[in-house]
């Protein structure tokens, strides 16, 4: 698990594939601080995501930029976020 972007609205958390899972490239978290809530990602959309991170980190954008990036996500975000 590595923390790959924090920003005041957004985190955004990567996770490995574990060795021996069937699952191709592990997957991501992504958290709207704002809403407390959040959605995970893998297979074919966390690969999807990992594409999109790479043409737009290539941009050099701003803190602004990624977070409108992030906001697409907004949609599927119905889990509310839990503290254990």
């Amino acid at each position: 698990m590595e923390m790959i972007y924090n920003s005041p609205n957004y985190v955004v958390v990567e996770f490995a594939q574990l060795d021996g899972a069937s699952s191709a490239g592990g997957g991501f978290e992504i958290v709207d601080k704002q809403s407390r809530r959040e959605v995970y990602i893998a297979g074919e959309s966390a690969e999807q995501f990992r594409t999109q991170v790479r043409e737009l980190i290539a941009t050099e954008p701003s803190m602004e930029d990624v977070d409108e990036f992030l906001s697409q996500f907004d949609a599927y975000m119905h889990h509310p976020l839990t503290l254990h």
